[in-house]
Formats: structure tokens, sequence, C-alpha cells
């Protein structure tokens, strides 16, 4: 990021880097497998043909139990007969209609499919067997405005196996801790288009990562769900805490929004045309492009809502993970990375955190012990694409950023070829060092090859083979120029500044034509 902000750090009023969207998840492990399910029947001596009927009774003491805690909480219960209502606008609806600054809000309930285990029977075997279905039920949402974590929401599967998800939001949890610290703010739904003082705004914000984010469910379970803890008449079951999704967000405000809409496009068609972005989504915003932010808050900012623009959001996917970009709330450059699938990373750690082994590199868990590796991950990312973004204009000539490579090196005491960067081959290399995924995690010898090869994995073990040397051999030429650099004790590499300004330069220059080109030069 430090690219960027030597480029445009004087447009900038402040910097904060954070978690955005948490999707947390409890599961009762016991419960969450038809080899579990059956195990626990089994010792409850409860028959397959009596589970319904027992799963059922659950169902109706956590229904009346949800009923008994809103009542108790003094907040309106309301049935939705569609799924697809959102619910986030319904709950802030109802809190600024009652008035509700803090605490709990509402409660809903809505029937939406769920994984469960379901007893069916086998025509192989003629008996009854357990198996993972997908099936409807009640799901239970209870939403608050937390003093500790600010506005969100906590849902509970009323049936088996009984699992617990919920949202949290990072920039709705820094604003009650902004209030405390004194810091004036100006808040447009989950961004911040201005802060009186960024850096203790941020020192702030780096609390999330000492965060306690068992005991904070379990506070959640106990507030809302205390039916739970007496469910089963064996003793409590305990939930497995983990986050399915997190989106970690580097928000860059900028002094106003003029400013940014004069360089989003050109930051954008940078992602476009050099990046090859693979995906990009347009939005309407709400925020007037000459709104000016204060450098002191004297009243009650808002943005002018009568004029529309159409925004634009460009998306990177690595398989289920993600990086984009775009502008927020009018004046906020949000590059944001989304982690779903976190075994794509690693973490070090001793298997199975057994403290006899010694520590080793590790698929990252989504369980909520890898948290604050998952939120180092995510801010190199933002990081690096912020820095690739960088490169999207230059004031030193062609021939000055380029020179280097297009002559002849050595590595390791042996000769490496000059690049030839618009000669096929090598322009189709360069290409694919611009592609924005690469700052999510990396880039490995079978991505090359798949690049090179779109029918890699399709080819026989001899081609597979030839076409991984040569995959190998380009890395060898690319390390030898300084374009990328091997990520120490893995098999990864990343694109270097070096590497990200060429080939973006190049790209660029390729795109215009040459007309154009020489009245420029002229």
């Amino acid at each position: 990021m430090e690219k960027f902000m030597e480029r445009y750090g004087s447009e900038v009023k402040g910097v904060i880097s954070g978690w955005d969207r948490i999707a947390f998840r409890g599961t009762i492990r016991w419960l969450s497998s038809p080899q579990g399910m059956a195990t626990y029947l089994s010792k409850r001596s409860i028959l397959l043909k009596d589970y319904a009927k027992w799963v059922s009774s659950l169902t109706d003491r956590i229904r009346r139990g949800c009923d008994a805690v809103a009542d108790l909480l003094g907040i309106r219960r309301l049935y939705l007969r569609s799924s697809a209502v959102d619910k986030d606008d319904l709950a802030q609806g109802i809190a600024k209609e009652r008035s509700i600054q803090t605490g709990p809000i509402c409660m809903f309930s809505v029937v939406e499919p769920s994984w469960s285990p379901t007893v069916v029977g086998s025509r192989q075997s003629r008996r009854l067997e357990m198996e993972m279905r997908l099936r409807k039920c009640i799901w239970i949402y209870f939403y608050f405005n937390d003093a500790r974590s600010g506005f969100g929401h906590v849902r509970l599967q009323t049936w088996a196996p009984f699992g617990i998800k919920g949202n949290l939001n990072g920039r709705h949890w820094l604003e009650p801790r902004l209030i405390e610290a004194g810091i004036p703010y100006v808040k447009q739904d989950n961004s911040f288009r201005w802060i009186a003082d960024p850096v203790r705004a941020q020192a702030l914000m780096d609390g999330q990562l000492r965060t306690d984010w068992r005991s904070l469910f379990e506070g959640l379970v106990d507030q809302y769900f205390p039916l739970l803890r007496g469910l089963f008449p064996d003793g409590p079951m305990h939930y497995y805490w983990s986050v399915d999704e997190s989106e970690w967000a580097t928000d860059l405000m900028f002094r106003n929004t003029a400013t940014l809409d004069r360089l989003f496009p050109m930051l954008a068609r940078h992602a476009l045309t050099v990046s090859d972005s693979a995906s990009v989504m347009r939005y309407l915003g709400h925020i007037g492009p000459n709104a000016t932010l204060p450098g002191r808050v004297t009243g009650d900012i808002r943005g002018d809502r009568r004029r529309r623009y159409e925004g634009l959001c460009v998306k990177h996917p690595v398989g289920r993970n993600s990086i984009k970009a775009y502008n927020k709330a009018g004046n906020v450059l949000r590059v944001e990375t989304t982690i779903n699938a976190s075994r794509a990373f690693k973490v070090f750690r001793a298997a199975n955190d057994t403290t006899g082994r010694a520590p080793t590199w590790l698929p990252m868990r989504k369980g909520v012990a890898d948290m604050e590796r998952r939120s180092r991950v995510s801010q190199a990312a933002n990081q690096r694409y912020l820095n690739a973004l960088a490169a999207a204009s230059t004031n030193e000539t062609v021939l000055e950023i380029v020179q280097k490579a297009c002559r002849r090196t050595t590595r390791n005491g042996r000769p490496v070829r000059a690049l030839n960067p618009f000669g096929p081959h090598d322009f189709h290399l360069l290409r694919f060092l611009t592609q924005g995924q690469w700052t999510v995690n990396g880039l490995r010898n079978r991505d090359l090859a798949r690049w090179l090869d779109p029918n890699a994995d399709t080819l026989s073990l001899p081609e597979r083979t030839r076409l991984s040397s040569r995959a190998s051999r380009l890395l060898g030429i690319l390390r030898a120029h300084g374009l990328i650099r091997k990520v120490p004790r893995t098999h990864r590499y990343t694109v270097t500044h070096k590497g990200a300004r060429i080939a973006a330069l190049i790209i660029a220059a390729s795109t215009i034509d040459g007309q154009t080109l020489v009245e420029k030069a002229a």
C-alpha cells in the first residue's frame, strides 16, 4: 500500500483497515453428521422410527423459549412469509421506528433451507438409515445493536442439528468505540466517509484482533437462546465456532467525492484492461460527486441524496475467494478481500494444536483460532492490490521502465535471456502477471501452466510434465529479471512492484492506437 500512498496520499484524509463482514457459525459436531446423530440416538435409546417425534418436541420447546425471550426483552416478534425479505433493512427500520439506539431490536421467524440428519428407508438394506438431506425448517433471528459488537444478528436452526449462524460488521463494531473515545465521524451504511482522527480510529480497529470470539459468540447464545443450555438432559452440548465467510476491507477516505470520481475510473480501467478482471458489477450510489468533507465536524453532515450515480466494482475471483475494489459512499475507495475457502491459505501451528509436536505450515482452518492469521493474510492481499493499482499511471518513460528487462541477465551464475515484451509469447506471459487474483494468495507453477494451455488438466501425463517444465523455465526467467519473487518455504510466488509496473505499462500501451500514441508523444 505504500506505493499507492506515495502517489495519491495527498488526496487521502485517512485509511482504516479491519473486518467488514464476519459470517460466523456454531456447530454441535456430535449431531451434525449422520454417524454422530445415530450414535447419540443410540446412547439415548431413541429408535430411528421415533427420531422425527423426538426432534419435533425439541423444536417446539425452542420456539416457545424464543418467544418467551422476545417478550421478556420487550421486542417485536414477526413471522416472515418469504426468506427473500431484506431482514437487515427491516430490522433497521424497526430500530428507527422504535428509537432503539442500543440493545435487542426484534425477532424474526422464517422458513429457510438447511442441511439436517434425516431418517430414510433404504431399499437395499430394507432398514431405516440416517443421512444428510436438504430440508426446510424454521429459523429464529434475533437482531440487536450491541454496545460491544454493534449492529448484527444471530439465528438458530430450530430443527436438528440446531446450528447457529450470524453476521457481525466490523464498521458497526467500531462506531460505539469512536463514540466512547469522543472521536467525531461521518458514517453512511457500513463505511466511514470521514473520521477526525484516523490514526486513533485504526488503533481502536486493531482491538478486533484481540477479540475473544468464542466468548463473544457464547454470550450471544446465552442472551438470546438460553434454552439451549438445558435442551439435552445428559449435559449441555458445546458449539464449535467457525467463520464461514469473512471480508477484510481497507478504506481510503478521500478528501472529497470529486477527487475519487476523477481517479477511480482510471483505476477501474487499469483493473479491467490490464488485470483482466473476471467480474464487473455496477450499483447505484447516493452521494453527489461534488460533496466535500470538512476538516472538522460542525454538525450533522449528510451527502446529497438527490443525485444518484452509477458506481463500479471490479472483482477478481480465485475459486471461492476474491478481492475487489469499488468506490464506497462517494469518497471512500474500498479494497476488500473475501475468504470463503480458508484452506487455500496456510497457518504456522502444531497439528491438531498438540503442544508436544513441532509446528509447521498447515491449511488454515475456519475455526476462530485462526482468525488472527486470516486477518494478516487479508491485509497483505489488500496492500498488494493497492500497490498494483498504483502502477496504473507513472511519469517515467516506457523505455526507462522496461529497458532492464529487455537485456540479458544472470541467475545463480547462469545466463538468462532477455524479455521481448511485445513478442507474442512474452506479451502473453506479462499479461499473466497482471491478473488481479495473484494478489490474494500468490501464483504457482500450475497456475502458469493453465495460462499457457487452458486444457492443461486434460493432457496426458507426459504432456503435463513437459508443460510443467516449460512453466518452471518461464518462472525462472521472471525471477531472474526481478518480476516475481518466491515465497519462502512454499511453492508460491508473488509479483513484485517492478513486475506489476512493467506488465501493466506494456499491456496498457498495447491498447492505444498508433495515431493516439504519436499525438501523446508529440
